[in-house]
């Protein structure tokens, strides 16, 4: 019975050291990661945007979110480099612009300029005249 509360205490404290020691090894990969960016590197944010580094400053990183659109954040922010061929961020931000070209029956982003009154639109295309009108009737 005397040894029992020494055990309980050891008991407790064993995973305590191991899990604080465990954090420790994470804590200085995700520093030694931070401190090696370079321009160029393909980087996921603990956001989960997928940005290229355009500039990489004492605190801070400068990402290219889309072409041409560069935003200024924190390197603390940078959870991962991607490998350089990776799939999950388009080379040169170019894709979306394919999609919105292309023919396809692929639905697009872009929105239409045009309105046209006399097309039988589905509900999902109403213009904002079809939708008054609509809303009138009922």
């Amino acid at each position: 019975m005397e040894l029992l509360f020494p055990l309980l205490i050891v008991a407790l404290l064993v995973p305590m050291f191991l899990n604080v020691r465990r954090q420790k090894k994470a804590l200085a990969q995700t520093q030694t990661l931070q401190d090696s960016l370079k321009i160029g590197d393909e980087v996921v944010t603990t956001a989960g945007l997928y940005a290229r580094v355009v500039l990489v400053e004492d605190d801070t990183v400068d990402l290219e979110i889309a072409d041409g659109i560069v935003t200024t954040w924190s390197r603390a922010v940078v959870k991962e480099v991607l490998p350089p061929d990776s799939d999950d961020l388009d080379s040169d931000f170019a894709g979306s612009a394919d999609v919105i070209e292309s023919d396809d029956a692929t639905p697009s982003l872009e929105k239409s300029t045009t309105l046209e009154k006399d097309a039988s639109p589905s509900s999902s295309e109403e213009t904002v005249e079809q939708s008054a009108r609509r809303l009138e009737k009922e």
